[in-house]
């Protein structure tokens, strides 16, 4: 009974944020800087022949009643020397009662923007699925809330835009221009879920320290109307073009550490652990992140991974 209640009320928080627009809407990864195509559709590798595929598993608040979990994979390759295209799907829980997937495929114009520089302008398509199901939710005096099981279907189209070379980049981007509302009339808990505009600037830069050291500054910040500015900041490190490691910091949430090592010249896995640092620390043990990244050489070309060792 103290597990469902818990429940309810964790599950009654999200729901009030997503009234005042503040709830976590688009989901956040902390390594976020190897899958961001999944918020900037112009975000593009330059690798021709190279089809990078890759997937990362977030447990968030590892120990609350009901807390969410995503799960996303995705892949892109430059398809000519201007064009590179790409395909993201990501699935979203809040415990056992909302699930939503997010499958949309990307486009992207690479132009030259001076010697060693490139920016790209890309558009992102598909569909969004969003799934409810709230009676299995009890409230403490033993009565089912009035909500019934919602399953709907929304359109998504985003715009982006990516300036990079081979040790900078900065991006900006609107992954989805669609607002909708996910539950649509008001009887008990209908009515109250709505998605917003997300706008999002990335940046990041890669400093030569010396043959074998390599530091990795970079951040991203995230705006959505009736919520505060949501920005992340970290720094990595990488260790002969094999081993990074790093510490991160989302503003007024969590302390990040962060690892990933090449396995091979083509596989790269990573993980990552948030600490909360907002009043939630109190309910939770921290945040669990996992990433495979694997880079297949289409073409037979074998070549960019000792020159570019997955930067970004």
């Amino acid at each position: 009974m103290k597990k469902t209640i818990t429940k309810y009320l964790i599950f009654t928080g999200i729901i009030l944020f997503s009234i005042k627009g503040m709830s976590q809407q688009d989901p956040v990864f902390t390594q976020y800087m190897y899958n961001m195509s999944v918020v900037n559709p112009g975000y593009a590798t330059d690798d021709p022949g190279i089809l990078n595929l890759g997937g990362i598993y977030r447990s968030q608040w590892v120990g609350m009643e009901g807390a969410p979990s995503t799960a996303n994979f995705f892949a892109h390759t430059p398809v000519s020397e201007r064009v590179e295209l790409g395909i993201s799907i990501v699935h979203d829980e809040i415990g056992d009662i909302i699930k939503e997937n997010n499958i949309t495929a990307d486009f992207a114009y690479v132009l030259p923007a001076g010697e060693t520089s490139k920016i790209s302008f890309g558009v992102k398509g598909g569909l969004s699925t969003y799934d409810a199901d709230p009676s299995g939710l009890i409230i403490p005096d033993g009565n089912d809330p009035a909500a019934e099981s919602v399953s709907e279907v929304f359109p998504v189209f985003g715009v982006g835009a990516f300036w990079f070379s081979d040790n900078y980049y900065l991006g900006l981007s609107a992954p989805n221009l669609f607002t909708s509302k996910h539950i649509e009339n008001s009887q008990g808990l209908r009515g109250i879920g709505e998605e917003n505009i997300h706008y999002f600037l990335t940046g990041g830069y890669v400093f030569d320290l010396n043959e074998n050291l390599k530091l990795k500054p970079a951040f991203m910040a995230r705006g959505v109307q009736g919520a505060p500015l949501s920005v992340d900041v970290t720094a990595n490190v990488l260790l002969y073009d094999r081993l990074e490691a790093g510490i991160g910091y989302r503003f007024d949430e969590s302390v990040t550490g962060l690892v990933n090592f090449k396995i091979t010249p083509q596989l790269r896995v990573g993980y990552a652990y948030d600490y909360t640092t907002s009043n939630l620390s109190n309910y939770n043990d921290g945040t669990h992140e996992i990433m495979l990244l694997f880079d297949l050489d289409l073409l037979g070309l074998n070549k960019g991974y000792d020159k570019s060792p997955r930067f970004f």
